[in-house]
């Protein structure tokens, strides 16, 4: 096969350990806290305004807004404080941080992109496009998060990424989220927890009820019940788990897009957000939804999820359910397919498989679309985003892992109608690691969470070896002709 040519875009993210957030750095040991927040309160006023400001001095510029996360701080070791005289603003800021710690998000890695237009287009020259890149930072112990980018690609191919802020600040979690009692009862279902405890839970609330409906529900079932069996605890404490791995989040719309980060809340994602797909949904109606499946680690298990938003502002964070979400490497098709969503996965850590739905949260029957054919992808494949419609097909990139866990990056195509069909895919790889990108924190890697088509250049956002991310465009007619060759 004769190499597809590529345009190397001079385009280069690397981490910045500059950027950085507050974090709660709290003892494990409630003496400990009980003995740090002592010697606080031990302080005179004047001495407390002191110290105070030695830490503002030293931190305050380094952070949009330092007093909200340092007061969440606070709050969090409240129930420690022993004194029931009032405190000043000066010491619960002083207290929060004792028990704050900064936190670089990239300080590792900034890698695995996906790319999606930007909801807003207005201002942009004719025939450019704004887009959107996600990308995985990962920091002090591999905890990864998702970071965003924005840029334009110019009417003739150019692309160039938009300034970033050295600022970066998390999302307000909304307290009182939403949930679908529906979908709440069908994980409760696949987890073994659908019994007369959770029954007797969700029977009173309505078919959309609130945490607070939730949280009413289950102190009514804590009380009304004795005593408290074990079997009842692992089912509230399934419920409970089950809310808070479902949440709301919203950021100030006076942040740059680049100053957003979405950071891991629930506990089945305390290690990690990873591998975030965004992809731009068009339903029959005409409206857009902005999806990305990512894959939740705790440290010792993963979970697929699902983000929804409409704007970059507020998000959604979902748990999936049905039989086939597993594994990793989910990817919704960006509109339906008669009638269905469709979504790429890969159940069993080697082949790529497709399933249909009527519901974006709900995946079962999956059946394989690709198994490894070549030698450099002879150990397992995957996605590497969403697919992308051409008037030839879906067009669909892969990873490739073979000898030496060489990851590369290769192509598919499947048909418009019946995209279990595939008209035909790449006997060699599109692109490898090469040069200086070998090396990295995972060596010999390159990889893609998702590309965009601007007019007939596939734009190709990559990470290489799991440390850095750069851009290529590819000539969408020969990478067509080469897969129907």
């Amino acid at each position: 096969m004769t190499p597809i040519p590529l345009r190397r875009h001079e385009t280069m993210l690397v981490p910045e350990s500059a950027r950085v957030i507050i974090r709660p750095f709290i003892p494990s040991s409630s003496h400990r806290v009980t003995t740090i927040i002592g010697r606080a309160l031990a302080l005179s006023e004047e001495e407390t305004e002191r110290d105070l400001q030695t830490v503002l001095a030293e931190f305050d510029s380094r952070h949009l807004d330092i007093e909200t996360p340092l007061l969440a701080n606070y709050d969090r070791v409240l129930p420690h404080i022993f004194t029931q005289r009032p405190l000043s603003h000066a010491r619960k800021l002083l207290i929060g941080a004792l028990f704050s710690g900064e936190y670089a998000l990239e300080s590792a890695a900034l890698f695995n992109p996906s790319i999606v237009a930007h909801p807003d287009q207005s201002g942009v020259p004719t025939g450019a496009l704004r887009f959107i890149m996600s990308l995985r930072a990962t920091g002090e112990g591999h905890v990864s998060s998702i970071e965003f980018r924005t840029g334009l690609i110019a009417a003739d191919g150019g692309l160039q990424l938009d300034p970033i802020s050295r600022f970066v600040s998390l999302p307000e979690i909304a307290p009182n989220p939403s949930y679908k009692k529906t979908a709440f009862i069908v994980k409760l279902h696949e987890m073994g927890f659908d019994n007369g405890h959770t029954t007797a839970v969700m029977a009173p609330l309505a078919d959309r009820f609130t945490r607070s409906d939730l949280n009413r529900s289950l102190l009514a079932i804590r009380r009304e019940t004795r005593p408290l069996t074990q079997d009842l605890k692992n089912a509230l404490r399934c419920i409970q788990w089950l809310a808070d791995s479902n949440y709301e989040m919203n950021f100030a719309p006076t942040l740059a897009v680049s100053e957003r980060v979405i950071f891991p809340v629930s506990t089945n994602e305390s290690n990690g957000i990873e591998d975030a797909r965004f992809v731009r949904m068009v339903e029959d109606d005409g409206s857009v939804m902005y999806y990305a499946t990512y894959t939740a680690y705790n440290g010792h298990a993963i979970l697929p999820q699902l983000i929804e938003t409409q704007d970059f502002l507020h998000f959604r964070v979902l748990t999936l359910s049905g039989t086939a979400v597993q594994n990793k490497g989910m990817a919704l098709f960006p509109r339906k397919i008669d009638g269905s969503y469709a979504m790429l996965s890969r159940q069993d850590d080697e082949n790529l498989f497709i399933m249909f739905s009527d519901n974006p949260h709900y995946w079962s029957d999956s059946k394989v679309l690709l198994r490894p054919a070549e030698m450099w992808e002879s150990v397992k494949i995957g996605n590497c985003g969403s697919p992308i419609e051409t008037e030839a097909g879906w067009l669909v990139l892969t990873h490739g892992v073979g000898p030496m866990r060489k990851y590369c990056i290769g192509a598919a195509l499947l048909d418009l109608q019946d995209p279990t069909r595939v008209i035909g895919r790449l006997r060699e790889p599109l692109l490898g690691p090469e040069g200086v990108g070998r090396e990295g924190y995972v060596p010999n890697v390159v990889y893609s969470c998702g590309s965009l088509l601007h007019g007939r250049e596939l734009i190709l956002p990559f990470a290489m070896s799991d440390r850095a991310t750069t851009i290529v465009s590819v000539p969408l007619d020969d990478l067509l002709a080469a897969l129907k060759a």
